[in-house]
């Protein structure tokens, strides 16, 4: 995403926003790089393992806006996942540094016309709200001076050892029917219980936990949790855009608790790309949709307040 410059002007594209991030995503799979999984823990990233979160309020960022607070930290070699306004670097007693170059986030809501307002209020019917973007200009804190030490300074991962024990309690605090055994791991939505084999099978035992996070965010779009779509076919779009948002929503729980994220279906790229191709609201709508996954997977986890906090729409989270 293009930044701005403090000192410069700066104008606004006519081009859709939404086409803007969907044509970096696209980009970014097409070359090969899945944007929610980053490289953490290598050279290439020098950024702490978290969720991106606003330096002023200390909520984390939800959504697209995690992907694309993701990217600029490997592109630009943030350490860290704290990020604010310029106007909330002042108000902390800092200052944004004269030439740096911010990142655009987006808040996503919906809005009625006034139109359309008064065809419901003749005919009856029910107003149809339309989606839209809006969007903000964020700096990393490690673009500011005089901030607050407490403000630059990241939490601590967990010990090792600390994670596995986390996700098992979220597994059984869930309630979701989850059974250990067979040579695959999957959802059956029907039936709604979650298959994974046994740890053993697994080259790492940390990927078992990967994998039952991934099936565990099928689970959540059964009619009894957050209800969404499960109808696709194999092959079909709908059912790509399904895979789309329980990897994404995989990886926002795996950074949150400490994991580092992977790919799942990596097979599926091309799938996911026609996906977005046809519509340029898919990867808004699927990040949206992967961030009331997690957030609602997290919620079973022992100290779950710790972990993540609820962080509504697709903010800015300023």
């Amino acid at each position: 995403m293009h930044g701005r410059r403090v000192g410069a002007r700066a104008g606004e594209g006519r081009a859709s926003l939404y086409e803007e991030i969907t044509n970096t995503i696209i980009g970014e799979l097409e070359a090969g790089h899945v944007p929610w999984v980053q490289p953490w823990g290598t050279q290439a990233a020098k950024a702490q393992l978290a969720l991106p979160r606003n330096a002023a309020t200390r909520r984390p960022y939800s959504g697209i806006n995690v992907l694309i607070l993701w990217g600029a930290v490997i592109e630009r070699g943030f350490a860290g996942q704290s990020w604010l306004t310029f106007r909330q670097a002042l108000s902390l007693g800092g200052h944004v540094r004269k030439g740096e170059r911010g990142v655009t986030v987006v808040y996503a809501d919906r809005f009625v016309p006034l139109d359309a307002q008064q065809r419901a209020r003749e005919t009856g019917d029910e107003a149809q709200a339309i989606p839209f973007l809006k969007r903000f200009t964020v700096f990393n804190s490690e673009q500011c001076d005089g901030l607050p030490e407490d403000i630059v300074t990241a939490a601590p991962l967990p010990p090792a050892g600390a994670i596995e024990p986390v996700v098992e309690s979220l597994i059984a605090n869930s309630g979701v029917d989850f059974r250990i055994g067979g040579d695959r791991a999957f959802y059956a939505p029907v039936e709604d219980f979650v298959q994974v084999p046994p740890p053993s099978a697994f080259f790492e035992p940390i990927n078992w936990h990967r994998t039952a996070l991934h099936e565990l965010a099928h689970a959540s779009g059964h009619a009894s949790r957050l209800d969404r779509d499960l109808s696709g076919r194999f092959g079909s779009r709908k059912y790509a855009f399904e895979e789309l948002i329980a990897e994404i929503a995989s990886a926002f729980s795996c950074a949150a608790l400490g994991i580092v994220p992977t790919v799942r279906h990596a097979d599926y790229i091309g799938c996911w790309l026609d996906v977005l191709r046809e519509d340029n609201r898919a990867i808004v709508r699927a990040a949206s949709q992967a961030s009331r996954v997690a957030d609602y997977l997290l919620g079973f986890a022992p100290g779950a307040a710790g972990v993540v906090e609820a962080s509504g729409t697709d903010c800015a989270a300023a």
